[in-house]
C-alpha cells in the first residue's frame, strides 16, 4: 500500500474519532447547559486560544523540527537539554502574557464583548493556558520523534473526559438563572479534561525519556536562538489566525449591538452559529483535513523527484475527493441541516441559517487541500496571504452587514460565508498559475452543479418528510450519488486508480 494512501487513511480514522467525540460533547453541552451558556462559552473560547498562542509562541512546532533533526544526526542526547530550554522560554512567555491577559479580561468582557457575564469563563480559560502550554511542549516532542500514537490517545482521553464530566457532573453544578456560572463550569470541565490529557502525556514522556542515551559529560544549555529562529516565523500565521478568531465574537457582538440586538441575545446567537451550525457543517471535514496533512510530504516528494505524473495524480485525486465530500455535505445540510440542528442540539433559534451556510461551505472542504498543495509547491507565502485577505474581508463585511437593522445576524452569517469564498477562490487562482499542477475550476464546478441539481430535483422526485430524518439524509445522499455517476464524476476508472495507488510505493 502506498504511504500516501496509508497515511491518509490512518490520520482520517484518528481525526474522525476525535471529531466524533468533540461533536458528542457539543451536543451534550447544548442540551444540558442551554443556548445562552453555550453562547458565553463560545465568545470566551477564541480569547483562550489566542492567549495560549501568545504563551506558546510557536515553540512546540520548533521542538518538533529540531528534535527530528537531532534524531536524524544521531544526537538524541541533546534532547533533554533542548526540552529544558523550550520549557524556560514557555515559562518566560507565561510570566509576561498570563498576568497581562488577566488584567485585560475586565475590558475584554465589559467593553469589547459588551457582556460582563463572560468574565468568569475567561478567567477559567486563562487558568487552562499554562496546562495546555505544557501539553504543547510534550506533543511537540512526540511529533519530533515521529510518534503520533501518544498525541492521538491524549486527544481521545481529553474528549472522553469532557463528555463524561459534562454529562454526569455539570447537571449537578448548574445554578438556575445563572448562565454565566454554567458557562464557567463548562470551561472548568475543559480544564479538568486538559489536566488529565497532560498527565497522560507526562507519563508517556517519562517512559520515553528513559530510552534516551545518557551523556557521560554534562551538556551545555541548548541555545535559544535555533528554537526561536523557527518558532517566531512559524507562530506568525498562527497568531494572525487566532487573532482574527479572537476578534470575530467581538465584532459580531458589537455590530449586533449597533443594530439594536441586546448583549444576551447576541451572545446566544453567536453560540448557536459558532458552537452548533459551523461544527455541524464541518463534521465530515475529517476527510479533506487528513488529505491536507498528508499532501504536503506527498506532493513535496513528487516535486523533488520531478515526477510530474505522480504530482498531477495525487493533486487531482485529493481535490476530487475533497470536492465530492463537500458536495455531499453541502447537499445534505442544505436540505436537512435545519432539522438536524434542531434534532441533535435541541436549538430553538438560528437553525434556519444552515440553508444559507451550506452552499458556501462546499468551498471550505477544498480550502485545506488547496493550501497544502500551495505549501508543497513553493507558494506557501501566497497561500498565507490568501488566508489573511479572507480573514480581513470576513471581519470587515461582518461589521458592515451585521450592524444593519434589516440584516443583523443574517449579515454576520453572510460575512462568514464571504470569508470562506474569498480565501478559497484566491487559493484556486494561485494554484492555476502553476502549470505543473494542471488544476482549474472544472474539478469543482461539476460537483457543485450536481449539488444544485440534487437540491432542485430531490423534492420533485421524492417528496421530503415521508420518512425519518436520518433515512431522508440517506435518500438524499443516494440521489446525489446517482447524479454524480450519471454525470461521470464518479466512474469505474476510479476503482482502477485506487488499485494502482494501493500497489504503488
Amino acid at each position: 500500500m502506498s504511504s500516501f494512501i496509508r497515511g491518509t487513511v490512518v490520520l482520517m480514522v484518528a481525526v474522525f474519532l476525535t471529531k466524533l467525540l468533540g461533536f458528542v460533547f457539543r451536543i451534550q453541552f447544548m442540551r444540558i447547559a442551554g443556548e445562552e451558556a453555550v453562547g458565553i462559552y463560545m465568545t470566551a473560547y477564541p480569547a483562550f486560544i489566542f492567549f495560549l498562542s501568545l504563551v506558546q509562541l510557536g515553540v512546540p512546532i520548533a521542538i518538533a523540527k529540531v528534535i527530528a533533526e537531532l534524531e536524524a544526526k544521531g544526537q538524541s542526547v541533546k534532547i533533554p537539554s533542548l526540552m529544558k530550554t523550550a520549557s524556560f522560554i514557555t515559562i518566560l512567555t507565561a510570566v509576561v502574557f498570563i498576568p497581562a491577559s488577566i488584567l485585560f479580561v475586565p475590558y475584554l468582557a465589559e467593553t469589547l464583548l459588551g457582556n460582563s457575564a463572560s468574565s468568569t469563563t475567561l478567567y477559567v480559560g486563562i487558568a487552562i493556558v499554562p496546562i495546555a502550554a505544557i501539553g504543547g511542549l510534550i506533543r511537540g516532542y512526540f511529533q519530533g520523534i515521529a510518534r503520533i500514537e501518544e498525541t492521538a490517545w491524549s486527544q481521545i482521553i481529553e474528549q472522553i473526559c469532557r463528555i463524561t464530566l459534562i454529562t454526569w457532573l455539570l447537571p449537578h453544578l448548574l445554578v438556575a438563572d445563572n448562565t454565566a456560572l454554567s458557562a464557567a463550569y463548562a470551561m472548568g470541565v475543559t480544564l479538568l479534561a486538559e489536566m488529565l490529557s497532560v498527565l497522560y502525556l507526562l507519563f508517556k514522556y517519562s517512559q520515553q525519556k528513559k530510552r534516551i542515551p545518557k551523556q557521560q559529560e554534562k551538556l551545555k544549555r541548548y541555545p535559544m536562538e535555533p528554537l526561536l529562529a523557527i518558532a517566531l516565523p512559524s507562530s506568525g500565521s498562527r497568531l494572525f489566525g487566532t487573532f482574527t478568531w479572537f476578534l470575530e465574537p467581538i465584532i459580531f457582538l458589537r455590530a449586533l449591538a449597533f443594530s439594536g440586538v441586546s448583549a444576551v441575545a447576541a451572545t446566544t446567537l453567536y453560540g448557536i452559529v459558532s458552537g452548533v451550525l459551523v461544527p455541524l457543517l464541518l463534521f465530515p471535514a475529517f476527510i479533506p483535513y487528513a488529505l491536507s496533512v498528508v499532501l504536503v510530504p506527498a506532493v513535496s516528494g513528487a516535486v523533488a523527484s520531478n515526477n510530474t505524473r505522480k504530482l498531477k495524480e495525487r493533486i487531482h485525486l485529493s481535490l476530487r475527493l475533497s470536492a465530492l465530500t463537500g458536495t455531499f455535505a453541502a447537499t445534505v445540510f442544505f436540505i436537512h441541516g435545519e432539522d438536524l440542528a434542531v434534532k441533535l442540539f435541541h436549538v430553538t433559534q438560528g437553525a434556519s441559517y444552515m440553508a444559507l451556510l451550506a452552499p458556501v461551505f462546499f468551498f471550505y472542504y477544498i480550502q485545506g487541500p488547496l493550501y497544502s498543495i500551495l505549501q508543497a509547491t513553493g507558494d506557501a507565502k501566497a497561500g498565507m496571504m490568501n488566508s489573511v485577505y479572507g480573514g480581513i474581508a470576513k471581519l470587515a463585511v461582518m461589521f458592515i452587514l451585521a450592524s444593519q437593522p434589516g440584516l443583523q445576524v443574517t449579515g454576520a452569517v453572510l460575512a462568514i460565508g464571504f470569508g470562506v469564498l474569498i480565501t478559497s477562490f484566491l487559493h484556486i487562482a494561485t494554484l492555476r498559475k502553476n502549470k505543473s499542477t494542471a488544476s482549474g475550476f472544472t474539478i469543482f464546478a461539476l460537483p457543485y452543479a450536481s449539488f444544485i441539481m440534487t437540491c432542485i430535483m430531490r423534492p420533485i422526485f421524492i417528496p421530503i418528510g415521508d420518512f425519518g430524518l436520518f433515512t431522508e439524509c440517506a435518500i438524499t445522499s443516494v440521489f446525489l450519488l446517482v447524479i454524480l455517476i450519471l454525470t461521470g464524476q464518479v466512474k469505474k476508472s476510479d476503482l482502477f486508480l485506487f488499485r494502482r495507488l494501493l500497489k504503488s510505493h
